[in-house]
């Protein structure tokens, strides 16, 4: 099922008649994130069914007694400030209905959603009393990192490189993957340390993250939202407020200790030397200067920490990415500068949603990892119904990590 017609309504009657078999939340400080399993009812493999699609694939169903259900698993996003838009798009797409039926007491059933994040506890009263439903919280760090190993091992081009307006995509042997240092930027930033399955410690992290970017772009700018900001910041041009090495050195480099005369010496600071008051400096290089000044940062501390534990690999994940080309080459150049070229940046796909795939994964009966792994066997173990391209426009949002979803399959209940 493709989300993206869901949302306009055309498959309301599909959703009403249980399409929707699951859904699980991360709520976060800036955002709210679903992911959820839609299903077609001829995929339904049973033993009562004819020949599955599915076992001709070779995946086998011995070691449990459910159906296996072939669908999608799909992404979605709101601002957590906007948190009622997301409500409307749950009970309008009635992923509400995709819970699970627990016992709350004797003689009685609630219905519960799987969620993580701070907002897990927040909005616990707001989604009991909208839709009748029970948050069962997860931790959000154990999801974070059972998100981001699932996708790691098991789907098709999940990581990839972007420097210099060139991305790669890396092949990831699941048997080599650990360790791995994996930089989570959200509203703050967390840096931890991957060791395997529910081996991990979070080793490091930084307040000045995607939070920062938009609170300061806010109060900056005349912006709305953070991908305004992001698409302000694409347009502009940081050496009009940023001090560089070449405005100290008279336009010369510092070769000495290898920096051009385009390095950054100072973020913001070409402001002190100009006699200039903020409305004679352009909105959009202001976005450009902030975006640069953290990424720069964060890509800075992302080394000295890998550097701290011995660890090459680096995966940054975390809505403030956006597969913003700038941002992540922003990323690339700081690792490669700092670690002399013996480190790369790399990203993922799927980099805002790992917290809600973890939680997703946290209900055991899908076994998704399972029947995913076991399709590798004769198969890609997935199929994105996405492509990133190489330009550096900026996508807008309802094409960027908003309407996307995997081809998969999971056990029902």
């Amino acid at each position: 099922m493709d989300p993206r017609r869901a949302e306009t309504g055309k498959n309301s009657d599909q959703i009403q008649s249980g399409h929707v078999y699951h859904l699980a939340l991360d709520i976060g400080g800036s955002l709210a994130k679903l992911v959820y399993f839609t299903k077609n009812d001829e995929h339904i493999v049973g033993s009562e069914k004819k020949k599955s699609p599915v076992k001709a694939s070779g995946i086998s169903n011995s070691s449990r007694n459910s159906p296996v259900l072939n669908g999608r698993l799909n992404f979605k996003k709101f601002e957590t400030s906007k948190i009622n838009d997301c409500l409307e798009f749950i009970n309008s797409m009635k992923l509400h209905l995709g819970g699970c039926q627990q016992p709350e007491s004797p003689g009685s059933q609630t219905i519960t959603i799987k969620a993580t994040g701070g907002g897990a506890y927040k909005y616990a009263d707001l989604f009991k009393e909208k839709f009748g439903i029970s948050l069962d919280k997860e931790d959000e760090m154990d999801c974070l990192v059972a998100g981001a190993n699932f996708l790691l091992e098991t789907i098709h081009q999940e990581a990839f490189t972007y420097m210099g307006n060139q991305k790669q995509f890396v092949w990831i042997d699941k048997n080599d993957l650990y360790p791995y240092l994996l930089v989570n930027i959200g509203s703050g930033v967390g840096m931890i340390k991957v060791e395997g399955d529910g081996k991990f410690e979070r080793v490091s992290g930084t307040s000045i993250g995607g939070g920062t970017f938009w609170g300061l772009g806010k109060l900056l700018t005349k912006c709305k939202s953070f991908d305004e900001l992001l698409d302000l910041s694409y347009r502009g041009n940081n050496r009009a407020v940023d001090m560089l090495v070449g405005d100290i050195y008279g336009g010369m480099d510092y070769s000495k200790i290898g920096l051009s005369s385009t390095t950054i010496a100072s973020s913001f600071g070409r402001a002190i030397s100009e006699n200039k008051e903020r409305d004679d400096y352009k909105p959009e290089d202001i976005a450009r200067s902030l975006l640069r000044m953290i990424s720069n940062n964060i890509g800075q501390i992302s080394y000295l920490t890998a550097l701290r534990f011995g660890l090459k690999r680096i995966f940054f994940g975390g809505f403030f990415i956006r597969r913003h080309p700038f941002t992540m080459d922003t990323l690339s150049v700081a690792v490669n500068f700092w670690s002399k070229g013996e480190a790369k940046a790399m990203f993922l796909q799927h980099e805002g949603f790992l917290g809600a795939v973890g939680a997703f994964m946290s209900s055991d009966k899908h076994g998704l990892k399972e029947l995913l792994a076991n399709q590798k066997v004769e198969r890609p173990p997935s199929k994105l119904s996405f492509s990133l391209d190489q330009t550096q426009v900026p996508q807008q949002d309802g094409e960027l990590n908003g309407d996307e979803s995997i081809e998969c399959s999971v056990y029902g209940a």
